[in-house]
């Protein structure tokens, strides 16, 4: 076994892993956290998660997974390992759309309008804003875990076929 075809699907799981984990932890615990919260609280702390998220940690997960699946997936092709190969390429292709593209799509345009919001100070202003905004913001974000999820279980299959 060549070096590329050791290193790359473990730092392939490595990356994928931070991400399923970094999604995970809003389904597990900060959101609910926050709906337990005072919705003035609530939006306050969420507009600062938000804000602190595009960061120099974060960035190489987030945007790197795909591109490091991707190429773990073409190195193993090339070194004529086909079946741990697709379940890279397959991989890619959830994380890339399903994770990141999602992400983009639907949860960073949430976050957006959010961050404009005057954060209210009459509690039932708040929860109104507060309920317009997390039961979605959740839906969206429990499908990018859930397909994050499919996309690390099949770099793990992946390493499996490796010979």
């Amino acid at each position: 076994m060549k070096p590329t075809t050791t290193v790359l699907p473990l730092l392939s799981l490595l990356e994928a892993g931070a991400l399923f984990g970094f999604f995970y932890a809003w389904v597990c615990s900060t959101m609910w956290g926050l709906d337990a919260a005072d919705p003035r609280v609530a939006i306050e702390a969420m507009q600062a998660m938000n804000a602190s998220v595009r960061n120099a940690v974060f960035a190489p997960v987030f945007f790197g997974t795909p591109v490091v699946t991707g190429i773990t997936a073409f190195v193993l092709y090339r070194a004529d390992q086909s079946p741990a190969a697709l379940w890279f390429a397959l991989a890619t292709a959830v994380i890339a759309l399903l994770a990141v593209l999602l992400t983009m799509g639907i949860n960073v345009p949430m976050n957006e309008a959010l961050a404009q919001v005057a954060v209210p100070t009459d509690i039932d202003a708040a929860r109104a804003i507060w309920l317009a905004y997390s039961p979605d913001w959740q839906f969206w974000n429990q499908l990018r875990t859930a397909t994050s999820g499919l996309g690390l279980l099949m770099v793990g299959i992946g390493i499996m076929q490796v010979k």
